[in-house]
């Protein structure tokens, strides 16, 4: 299981967000790129970046920091936020984005999500972002009748890379993850899975962990931004083995 870094962008910066609310953020940063070479340093072999404002926006609003982040770092770096259409999926992966998560596509426009797979084998994850157990789209500003398990069996047949499970109300409140709802989760997904959402101590870590080798990995922001949780003493916790882009 890999510990990954989130960096997530709005107006150009580098901040947390409480249950998504673009309202109730905390700025930790002008300097994005320095962030990504900080946890590279630490030992990151993923970043996860995401668009904020992309993603309510529905196209990318950040693009100039993501390219700074991809110059700046070796290791591979996932972007989500935003992404409606192939053009952008096929824009940032020859960036050298290693891969896209789509998250309100993959509810909204299924034949986009099976396309994406199908020239992208691999290189798409899909962002599964759940408040009580139902699909949030639109940068969880909306939530929608689907459950997350349906939405995982409806597309099972998706070269996906991945599954990213959020729980909303556990992110960036340091409350530890929804480890029943990300353990239905493993169990429906056809797919490995990555959880984010509420990671806050080592326990959290070591719990996520247990619940079998489909777990990927984890995504973790506010804790470690607020010094909660040390990165290079997370790392040695779970095992973690650096990965460089290629």
């Amino acid at each position: 299981m890999i510990v990954i870094p989130a960096i997530d962008l709005k107006d150009g910066r580098c901040v947390r967000l409480r249950q998504g609310d673009m309202a109730a953020e905390t700025v930790y940063s002008d300097d994005v790129p320095s962030v990504a070479r900080q946890w590279q340093q630490a030992g990151a072999s993923v970043i996860h970046v995401v668009d904020l404002n992309g993603a309510v926006d529905g196209e990318p609003r950040n693009l100039r920091e993501i390219q700074s982040v991809i110059a700046t770092v070796s290791v591979k770096v996932q972007v989500g936020g935003g992404i409606r259409n192939i053009d952008t999926v096929r824009r940032y992966l020859k960036a050298g984005v290693s891969r896209v998560v789509l998250g309100t596509a993959a509810l909204t426009d299924r034949a986009f999500l099976e396309q994406a797979c199908a020239e992208f084998p691999r290189r798409i994850l899909l962002g599964l972002d759940a408040r009580d157990g139902k699909v949030a789209v639109q940068g969880w500003t909306t939530v929608s009748e689907t459950r997350a398990i349906d939405l995982l069996k409806e597309v099972s047949g998706c070269e996906l890379g991945a599954v990213i499970y959020t729980d909303i109300s556990r992110d960036g409140m340091l409350s530890g993850p929804n480890l029943s709802a990300l353990k239905e989760v493993v169990e429906y997904s056809s797919f490995p899975v990555i959880a984010s959402g509420g990671i806050t101590r080592l326990e959290d870590l070591l719990a996520v962990q247990s619940l079998g080798p489909r777990i990927e990995g984890v995504i973790v922001g506010k804790a470690l931004y607020d010094g909660k949780l040390e990165y290079a003493t997370a790392v040695a916790a779970v095992g973690q083995k650096h990965e460089a882009r290629g």
